[in-house]
């Protein structure tokens, strides 16, 4: 992944990727549409492949977004493909992850391939080759040293044996990342990743195993594979033999990342669902939106939305300005992004009452299929407990690194500069473990500092300085309990899973602060012209940083429920604008009852 280019005077005026994506996804969103909600739930319902969504998603050319830049495609920085993802999810969750799966396959090749093979691949992409990533089994699950599948050495290459269980895409998919036991003792260097191109099988070889019905994203291919001596050549192998758990998880700190896309998207379809209901409904002669208590709701769930966008655009950007810290960054993102989203769901199924729960009677049953479509978010590629284990095996250095203040202020700066170009993309950086800990949490005293100083220029109001204040406050007892935690040999406690929860929000409002303090530009525009609300008077901010401060056990404060308010009137006063951090003019989705047809 390399930097784009910044526009230049003269340049030809063309729409960015994400708003051309999102303008042909309302057009395919109209009745007879693949993304109307009728369309949509029929899909559901009858638990079928979205095969028409996903051809809109290759139209546009979605796939090229998938491979690195340096190889061919378009894809210059994971920001670009969170938000492209993002679109399609805030659509329908089911065809994101059906489609996103290619890049998700697709990682352990940008981070180990060698340079022909990783050629070869990103051709095979670009022309719509879709790739799965066959890495779990069914008696195994997360536990992939526990894996059986076998690649033994014959004359012809390589011969596996054995299976790979609820793998997105196994059955359509042409091509498959697999990891398999190339030593029978297994351990770190016991197992490597191959890629597996199905149509070269000798016959009788591989068997697909049956698509299992789920809860949600029914209509995904979630299946799996039988190989029976499938042969396969010695250059399948991905990286040197024996690193294929190290590549897997080099490359998980990616899909981690990028899996934070479809929370946002969900809570964007969420939010549009919970808004339209809450302008609409009428009781006792006024509607539930002239409530109080509703506006309140709403706004501390934009409050929430906000908080874990900043967390997903600061690790994002941080994996190519900070490799190095994307172990414990990404196991944050994964862990705190869908989390909160779905309590940002749970809360809007309150809001709607017994309607989020039927299945026709309210938008197509839009909301209980996306409700029960998220769930799966928290749990693949990581769940929620082994990102917040992953991040435990981390408390050592992530002590040591707010001990003695580690962080690389300017590669942390150019992450949260959201106008800066970013440097190339570097695999080779990333590391098992973040030895210096994390940069964003270890300067929270730079950053209440340059807090303190906006303050001083008008741009950030004192009460925002103060909650900045409490949360760095925060972080040392809490660093101190993670200190007292002795690691043993057997599973964490459950204390040290709190412990967790607790740093995710505090890691949280550091990328709060640092989105803040690095982009001075937004709030002196918004100040000045109060043309964008989410940054005027710091409003997401204060927002954020009391839902930050809240997860952390603290009280929010009152100005931070004044912000929420706020967040509240302005989704009742414009129930279609987009609420993000990045792309406030991006159009909306097509309004409920659009009349022309798809085209």
């Amino acid at each position: 992944m390399s930097a784009s280019r910044a526009p230049r005077a003269g340049d030809a005026v063309v729409a960015s990727p994400v708003v051309e994506l999102t303008r042909r996804l309302e057009r395919a969103a109209r009745p007879g549409g693949p993304f109307h909600p009728a369309a949509l739930a029929a899909l559901d319902r009858a638990e079928e492949f979205p095969a028409a969504g996903c051809s809109v998603l290759d139209d546009f050319g979605l796939h090229e977004h998938y491979v690195p830049a340096a190889l061919g495609g378009r894809l210059h920085q994971l920001t670009d493909v969170i938000a492209l993802l993002r679109a399609v999810a805030r659509h329908d969750l089911t065809t994101a992850v059906a489609h996103g799966k290619t890049l998700l396959g697709a990682a352990s090749l940008w981070v180990a391939a060698g340079p022909e093979q990783a050629k070869e691949a990103a051709a095979a992409v670009l022309d719509g080759s879709v790739l799965s990533w066959a890495l779990t089994e069914r008696d195994h699950g997360s536990d992939l040293f526990a894996s059986e599948l076998t690649a033994t050495p014959v004359p012809e290459g390589l011969r596996l044996d054995g299976e790979k269980w609820l793998i997105n895409n196994a059955t359509r998919g042409d091509r498959l990342c697999v990891l398999a036991r190339t030593s029978p003792e297994g351990g770190a260097r016991g197992f490597s990743v191959l890629l597996v191109d199905k149509r070269t099988l000798p016959a009788g070889s591989h068997t697909p195993l049956a698509k299992c019905r789920t809860h949600g994203i029914r209509g995904a291919d979630i299946s799996g594979i039988a190989f029976h001596g499938a042969t396969v050549p010695a250059s399948a192998l991905v990286g040197a033999e024996g690193t294929g758990l190290e590549t897997v998880l080099k490359a998980l700190q990616l899909t981690r990342t990028v899996c934070t896309a479809l929370s946002l998207g969900a809570a964007d379809h969420g939010l549009r669902l919970a808004v339209r209901f809450t302008v609409e409904r009428e009781l006792y002669g006024r509607t539930l939106a002239e409530l109080p208590r509703v506006r309140q709701i709403l706004g501390d769930r934009a409050g929430a939305m906000l908080l874990a966008e900043a967390v997903a655009v600061l690790s994002a950007r941080s994996a190519q300005t900070l490799p190095g810290e994307l172990s414990a960054v990404s196991a944050l993102a994964k862990a705190y992004v869908p989390t909160s989203t779905q309590a940002t769901l749970d809360a809007f199924a309150e809001l709607l009452g017994v309607r989020s729960f039927l299945t026709e009677a309210y938008a197509d049953g839009m909301f209980p299929k996306l409700e029960r479509d998220h769930r799966v978010v928290g749990i693949f590629d990581g769940s929620t407990l082994v990102n917040r284990s992953a991040l435990i095996e981390q408390f050592g250095s992530l002590v040591r690194g707010w001990k003695r203040g580690w962080a690389d202020l300017d590669a942390l700066g150019a992450a949260a500069a959201l106008d800066r170009e970013l440097p190339e993309f570097d695999p080779h950086a990333l590391r098992l473990i973040s030895s210096r800990g994390c940069g964003a949490v270890q300067a929270l005293p730079v950053v209440v500092r340059a807090c303190a100083e906006l303050a001083g220029a008008g741009l950030l109001p004192a009460a925002a300085v103060e909650a900045a204040r409490r949360l760095a406050e925060a972080a040392e007892p809490l660093h101190e309990e993670m200190a007292a935690l002795k690691p043993g040999a057997g599973p964490a406690p459950t204390a040290a899973f709190h412990l967790a929860e607790r740093y995710e929000a505090l890691y949280a409002g550091a990328a709060c602060l640092w989105l803040a303090v690095r982009n001075p530009d937004r709030l002196a525009a918004a100040t000045a012209a109060d043309q964008d609300p989410l940054w005027h008077d710091a409003r997401w901010i204060r927002a954020a940083l009391g839902r930050a401060l809240h997860g952390l056990g603290a009280a929010p404060g009152d100005d931070a429920a004044q912000a929420c308010r706020e967040l509240g009137d302005l989704l009742i006063a414009a129930p279609e604008a987009p609420l993000s951090l990045l792309d406030p003019s991006a159009p909306a989705a097509p309004a409920r009852g659009e009349e022309r047809e798809y085209s």
